[in-house]
């Protein structure tokens, strides 16, 4: 079987997010194991210029379905960002990896060389053939915001490691 855009895309945002979810279960559960306030991990920053942790599930979660929405042609669901609680952002997660369990592979599949036109930053753009902006922009993205999700979870005690990342709740 060859690697296809659907195969190289929509199993992988999916996988990854179910990964994010288990992170945020591992994190409900060190709160009441350790007894503080999990609210505290939402909105934590490793650094004063940088988005919560809250931002960092919103971002890696519109950068799936973003992608699958702009390859595939199918519009993407809104989500308000207003999630507040781990609860909440694990319900944005789910949302987010059911929707994209309902888009068909063949959709994205031929979508190669479709131009995809993206905003950047509050008031640029930038256009791209369809498996470049897959390759990288939008797999990168996402993954940089998870990994960011999995450092401040990590920073605050949370006991994950490689294995939670990697497998998740399979694991």
């Amino acid at each position: 079987m060859s690697i296809t855009l659907s195969s190289a895309s929509l199993p992988v945002f999916r996988n990854a997010l179910t990964h994010l979810h288990h992170l945020l279960e591992k994190a409900r559960a060190d709160a009441t194991a350790r007894g503080y306030d999990p609210q505290v991990l939402v909105a934590y920053r490793l650094a004063p210029d940088m988005l919560p942790f809250k931002s960092q599930v919103f971002i890696a979660c519109d950068a799936a379905k973003l992608c699958a929405a702009r390859l595939s042609g199918l519009e993407a669901p809104k989500f308000d960002d207003t999630e507040n609680t781990l609860e909440e952002l694990q319900a944005r997660i789910q949302k987010t990896i059911d929707w994209i369990a309902t888009v068909p592979a063949s959709a994205v599949d031929g979508q190669e060389a479709r131009e995809i036109t993206f905003p950047v930053g509050k008031t640029a753009s930038r256009t791209m053939l369809g498996e470049d902006y897959l390759k990288t922009w939008a797999l990168p993205n996402m993954f940089f915001h998870i990994t960011t999700a999995y450092a401040i979870l990590r920073h605050n005690g949370v006991p994950l490691g490689k294995r939670d990342y990697l497998v998740g709740a399979g694991g």
